[in-house]
């Protein structure tokens, strides 16, 4: 999920490259032209960003539309379709005055009028999007003017801000639409840097330079998104030069991509990512009901094993949802150690005894067994899952892993808690509020909490932490938002992996920050004489 909503990145630690940037922005005139093709293991399901949560739909999306706000290199809040924007009454106001001529791909202008449609369409209830929560938290919206309005909330709202990070929406194509059933969400019409050119279902997503990006076409004419549902085809077509970026695996990283060949012709890119992996439990299952389950199987995975099997050493273990280095995450806690007679003293006391001999514990007659479902195509999660596999088996859990295609695995199984336990990530937001996801308002179909998971406490401690503006106060609740999550174990937090981007050395203009190497995507470009693809292709 990338750099919006939920994608939205913490502050980084350090960045650490592989590589220097040599390919940096530079000086001269940039050429416009070429075609870039990233490869993506799952399809996009549809180009409504606030209707759907998966990470391909949010990657193509963020290409289509703008905001009026957005993260700069550095992750602080800049301008984007806003030409001004201030605070005000302790931050319970906000006012922006958008640019003008913005224009959405059709010709028509972009007004504050498109923003107060998002607004109504996000928090209509028949909307049902997982994002509604943060415009709830409006008391008043007001259009000012045709190119100015203002938001006031009840109390501050710590998320205020990055709320008008989301995208604007275009009120002429939409309004009295069913948002549900509108063909929008595969032909959309945005205001962004690229329009969407064809969809293929299954195969290629192909967006081209917007001539009427109010920020100038970008230079580079195509953007090609190639469905490859595994990891292993992608890094052979990447090889061949029928890809020029992906995200490499880590032993791709270490040992696959070393040689002349990679190093003549592509950069490679290494720093801590915005990201978690974790094994969530379904809460309506009756055995991770129990604390006492969840807590065992918890204490059954060793993370180090699994940071240095499966990530080869890149990555770090995990306890919670934070990056280690920013401002809310817990200064002692520690990743839950691997402890087999805990885990097995645990699921005693919880009624769980290898009554026939089998290896296998049970109670009342039923084996302690549940599938971990995952998606296809990610085979750091699955080679995570049979490692824990592993593990559980040692103390009689009996463990069974399936991998369902990515559309399905979001729409079928994970939005409507199908599932016994599911392997998962979540990008790691800026600001550290986690309500969308922890909230028991969230616990239902298409909701965020997905795990269904409920506790008084914890909804408290979110919907205090939200509200107040005090960044040591709200830290302290953090804190203790972690501690809670530590004891009840609704998900056993893996770790947090490195990102391990490679792009084809003939782009230029990549500039890595504390944003990562995405954020200026549409500075980048490529020189007339190492051009290679003709749009006719």
């Amino acid at each position: 999920m990338k750099k919006n909503f939920y994608l939205l990145l913490f502050v980084l630690c350090a960045l650490c490259l592989a590589a220097p940037p040599a390919n940096g922005a530079a000086a001269e005139a940039r050429d416009d032209g070429d075609r870039i093709v990233f490869g993506s293991i799952g399809e996009a399901s549809n180009l409504i960003p606030y209707l759907t949560s998966d990470s391909a739909s949010h990657e193509i999306a963020d290409m289509l539309y703008i905001a009026p706000l957005r993260f700069s290199r550095d992750l602080e809040p800049e301008a984007w379709a806003a030409e001004s924007w201030t605070q005000e009454d302790g931050g319970r106001v906000l006012r922006f005055t958008l640019r003008k001529g913005i224009l959405w791909e059709d010709g028509v202008e972009l007004t504050a009028e498109d923003v107060a449609f998002t607004y109504r369409l996000v928090t209509d209830p028949a909307t049902a999007s997982p994002y509604a929560d943060d415009f709830l938290q409006i008391k008043e919206f007001k259009v000012v003017d045709r190119y100015t309005f203002e938001v006031r909330y009840e109390a501050f709202f710590a998320r205020a801000i990055s709320t008008w990070m989301n995208p604007i929406l275009p009120r002429h194509l939409l309004e009295g639409q069913n948002i549900r059933a509108t063909s929008f969400s595969r032909r959309p019409v945005g205001a962004g840097p690229y329009r969407l050119k064809s969809w293929e279902p299954g195969s290629r997503i192909v967006l081209e330079a917007s001539p009427t990006y109010f920020l100038g076409k970008p230079h580079i004419e195509q953007v090609v998104y190639r469905v490859i549902p595994d990891n292993a085809t992608m890094f052979l077509e990447t090889r061949a030069g029928r890809l020029d970026v992906m995200n490499l695996s880590p032993e791709q990283y270490l040992r696959q991509t070393s040689g002349p060949q990679w190093e003549r012709e592509f950069v490679k890119y290494r720093y801590l990512g915005s990201a978690y992996v974790f094994l969530g439990f379904n809460m309506l299952h009756p055995f991770f009901q129990d604390k006492r389950v969840r807590r065992a199987v918890s204490c059954a995975i060793n993370r180090d094993d699994i940071v240095k099997g499966v990530l080869l050493g890149q990555g770090v273990p995990a306890f919670g949802p934070y990056k280690p280095g920013t401002w809310a995450y817990h200064p002692s806690l520690k990743p839950t150690a691997q402890d087999l007679p805990r885990a097995r003293a645990l699921l005693k006391e919880a009624g769980f005894e290898d009554r026939d001999g089998d290896g296998i514990l049970d109670r009342d007659g039923k084996p302690l067994a549940f599938t971990i479902l995952t998606n296809q195509g990610n085979e750091q999660r699955i080679l995570a899952a049979t490692v824990i596999q592993s593990q559980l088996r040692a103390v009689g859990v009996d463990v069974r892993i399936r991998t369902v295609e990515w559309a399905a695995f979001i729409h079928e199984f994970v939005n409507k808690g199908r599932f016994d336990a599911v392997m998962l990530g979540w990008t790691i937001t800026q600001d550290p509020d986690i309500y969308a996801v922890w909230h028991s308002s969230q616990a239902h179909d298409g909701g965020l909490n997905f795990t269904r998971f409920v506790n008084e406490e914890l909804d408290a401690l979110l919907e205090r932490a939200r509200s107040i503006p005090d960044r040591d106060e709200r830290a302290r609740l953090y804190r203790r938002i972690q501690e809670l999550l530590d004891e009840e174990q609704p998900y056993c937090f893996l770790f947090v992996p490195y990102s391990l981007p490679i792009v084809q050395r003939r782009f230029h203009g990549i500039e890595p920050a504390l944003a990562g190497i995405m954020y200026n995507f549409e500075d980048w470009w490529v020189p007339r004489e190492e051009q290679r693809r003709r749009l006719t292709e």
